[in-house]
């Protein structure tokens, strides 16, 4: 089971964009959307400091790294939760987990797994520190109960030599569309197909096969 479109959109939101290395709440040195060294390579604390100098690039990298990482959240979720998930279910746990790394011991999860529905959703509160965090469980809770997902643009945030990131103005705004084509991985460009050399064996053969066939035609 992989998130659905609304589902992405929203986890990147509530992470937010920062195409260079920034401290979180709890320091710990951040990339791109949520990324740490704990999730594999790369590891953000030896990444150059500061906002990439093209910035484009910084934002593909920022979504390469995620699709990269997210992989192994959406299966972490699918070990511990033992019955049946709608997509928005499934989209606000991967999303829980994707922030909280506790999918496997959250009492919301024993909760699922014993049929309590109810009692799973209010348990999201139960992960609310530092309190910052509380809107996000909120709209997770609310998409795990009700299906609401979030909408709007996606702010990409610039970030100082330092690690601290500028929140007062984003350097941009992509669009559910643009986010949607850099979380898809571009296909692989077909190779040509190559007419054989005039000389090759099989040009040829070819020419000769017409050759006697209008023989054959005029006899």
């Amino acid at each position: 089971m992989h998130m659905t479109d609304r589902g992405l959109l929203a986890l990147v939101r509530h992470e937010g964009l920062v195409p260079g290395p920034y401290l979180d709440v709890k320091q710990v040195w951040t990339f791109g959307i949520g990324h740490t060294a704990a999730a594999g390579p790369p590891d953000p604390a030896t990444m150059p400091r500061g906002m990439p100098a093209d910035l484009d690039a910084g934002i593909r990298e920022a979504f390469r790294v995620f699709r990269a990482d997210l992989a192994a959240y959406e299966a972490a979720v699918m070990r511990a939760v033992k019955v049946p998930l709608a997509p928005h279910e499934f989209d606000a746990l991967v999303s829980f987990h994707y922030n909280t790394g506790g999918i496997a011991k959250a009492a919301l999860t024993r909760h699922l797994n014993a049929g309590n529905r109810v009692a799973a959703a209010d348990a999201f509160l139960n992960w609310r520190r530092p309190a910052s965090i509380i809107p996000r469980r909120e709209a997770e809770r609310d998409l795990f109960r009700h299906g609401h997902y979030p909408g709007g643009t996606i702010p990409v945030w610039s970030v100082d030599r330092t690690g601290r990131v500028d929140f007062s103005r984003p350097v941009r705004r992509l669009t559910e569309d643009e986010a949607l084509a850099l979380l898809r991985p571009s296909p692989l460009p077909k190779p040509p197909v190559l007419d054989p050399a005039p000389d090759a064996p099989t040009g040829w053969l070819v020419r000769l096969a017409a050759f006697f066939s209008t023989l054959i035609q005029r006899a």
